[in-house]
C-alpha cells in the first residue's frame, strides 16, 4: 500500500554549505547523520517549533556527500535543469513560507542566487532559489497564491 512520498535524496558537493542552506534558510532540522569511509548521509526534516523529533510520517531530505568533492574546484553535480542536460532529469524541491518576497530577500542577502524572482515569468508570487549545488528550490507561499487560498498546483 503506497501512502505517500517519504524521502528525496540530493548529492551535494560541500555538506557544510548545503546543511547551512537547508537548516538556516529553509527551516529544516538535521535529525540524523551517518558517516562512512568515503561518504556521509545527512537526514533533514521539518520539525515543529518546540519539538525535538521528526514526525515519522513526514518526508525527509537526505543529503549525500561523497568525501573530497568539496575540495575539487571542477566538480559539480547535474541539477536536471541546466542547458545541455536534455532537461529530462530532476526538476526541483519546494518549501512553503509565510512570505515569498521576504524569504527571497533573506536568501539574496545571504549570497544565494535566484533562478526566478517572485514577480518574474508568468507565475507571479512564487520563486526559485538556487542551493549551493545549483539545485532549484521552489519558494511557495503557505496557504496559496490568492485570497481564496488557491494552491499553485491547481493552476
Amino acid at each position: 500500500l503506497l501512502t505517500g512520498g517519504y524521502k528525496t535524496m540530493l548529492r551535494v558537493k560541500d555538506a557544510k554549505k548545503s546543511l547551512d542552506f537547508y537548516t538556516k534558510f529553509m527551516g529544516m532540522t538535521l535529525v540524523r547523520e551517518k558517516h562512512f569511509d568515503d561518504f556521509s548521509l545527512y537526514f533533514l526534516a521539518m520539525v515543529g517549533e518546540g519539538e525535538t523529533d521528526k514526525d515519522p510520517g513526514k518526508p525527509v531530505l537526505e543529503l549525500t556527500h561523497n568525501h573530497g568533492t568539496e575540495n575539487d574546484e571542477g566538480f559539480w553535480y547535474k541539477n536536471g535543469n541546466d542547458d545541455g542536460e536534455n532537461k529530462k532529469g530532476f526538476g526541483h524541491i519546494g518549501f512553503l513560507v509565510d512570505d515569498v518576497y521576504e524569504k527571497c530577500k533573506e536568501l539574496e542577502e545571504a549570497g544565494y542566487k535566484m533562478q526566478k524572482a517572485p514577480d518574474g515569468g508568468r507565475m507571479k508570487g512564487l520563486a526559485f532559489a538556487l542551493d549551493p549545488d545549483g539545485y532549484w528550490v521552489e519558494i511557495i507561499k503557505r496557504g496559496g497564491y490568492d485570497d481564496a487560498g488557491t494552491p499553485y498546483f491547481t493552476v
